[in-house]
């Protein structure tokens, strides 16, 4: 059993010393709580994006609506327009929906419970753990991808993910204190981000190296173990790229509900194995060759139609398109603007 007190105090020195400059972050130690709306706007963009993709969006989001005042007051399109690129689109809503609660159930202020953090709309565990540890200095068991994985090597976890997860939450419990704990789950993310990492962990300058039972083994890259997944189903479809006379791009507003529900998109075929080719007007429409996308549960090949005419769309500047539209439609849109 690896010595958890010992352990914690060694990040945390190693956190002090070499913690990553964040914009949504208060320096190590300081003392110095961050604004729980800069946390919680974080962590929603980090789900399942990196630090580097995300940075730009956060530093664009808190210059455009510095309180969550700001962001509850913004029209769901213009919060969707400013989304895309991020992925993940019911984040976008969910974001939307938890500021206009703060705003208007809670005087614009954040809870400071993990309890109370958790009832708000589109929070789920992890980020009510986060902004209560983080932003309130509240002692929470944080856990993403990072902590997983630190905890399956510290303790050489024979059991594969995702039915491990339980244990690995409950290990993690061990390291939660009312020292720093703020500090100490960012500690472990950047440890798992910098140093565990899931390919060729760099465990000769790791601060945890001395009492890790992964790299006992030899072969601490081995965890965790992971459940073979299944296949990742295909599917295709048509995208059309229709442009009017003068240019302009038309769009369409997909449903609230679904894949890139609110976003703007170009007209689609459905996305299927053998898609029914329905162009959005008569004409003549020529093929530009297709793109490829994968999305969480399945991978798409779109193949993009060119063509021109007009009828009840979005009229859209082709550069004001590239910038609102999700991906995948602007991997479709660039590929018919080449045609």
């Amino acid at each position: 059993m690896p010595d958890v007190p010992s352990l914690r105090a060694a990040l945390l020195d190693w956190y002090d010393a070499h913690a990553r400059t964040l914009p949504w972050r208060a320096p190590p130690g300081s003392g110095t709580r961050t604004d729980p709306y800069r946390v919680w706007l974080s962590e929603v963009m980090l789900q399942q994006t990196t630090v580097p993709h995300a940075a730009p969006y956060f530093e664009r989001f808190t210059a455009r609506w510095p309180t969550v005042g700001d962001l509850a007051a913004v029209e769901d399109s213009e919060l969707m327009a400013a989304w895309a690129g991020l992925g993940y689109y019911a984040r976008a809503r969910n974001l939307l929906a938890c500021a206009r609660a703060v705003a208007s159930d809670h005087g614009g202020v954040f809870p400071d419970t993990e309890a109370a953090l958790l009832a708000l709309p589109g929070v789920g565990a992890y980020t009510a753990a986060a902004v209560a540890a983080i932003a309130f200095d509240r002692p929470a068991n944080v856990v993403d991808g990072n902590v997983e994985r630190v905890m399956s090597r510290l303790f050489a976890l024979e059991a594969p993910l995702p039915a491990a997860r339980p244990e690995l939450k409950r290990l993690a419990a061990l390291f939660v204190s009312d020292d720093r704990p703020g500090d100490w789950p960012q500690a472990l993310m950047d440890l798992g981000s910098g140093v565990c990492r899931p390919k060729s962990p760099s465990c000769e300058v790791c601060p945890l190296a001395f009492g890790c039972e992964g790299q006992k083994t030899g072969a601490p890259a081995r965890y965790p173990l992971k459940t073979k997944k299944a296949e990742r189903p295909h599917r295709h479809g048509h995208a059309f790229v229709l442009r009017d006379g003068a240019g302009r791009v038309g769009l369409v507003r997909r449903p609230d509900k679904g894949l890139l529900g609110g976003m703007l998109g170009l007209p689609t075929s459905d996305w299927s194995a053998a898609p029914i080719f329905q162009a959005p007007v008569a004409g003549a429409w020529t093929e530009a060759g297709a793109v490829e996308h994968v999305f969480t549960h399945f991978s798409l090949t779109l193949t993009v139609h060119v063509g021109a005419g007009d009828g009840d769309f979005l009229w859209t500047e082709a550069n004001e398109a590239l910038a609102a539209l999700p991906t995948v439609f602007r991997k479709a849109l660039e590929r018919g603007m080449a045609a």
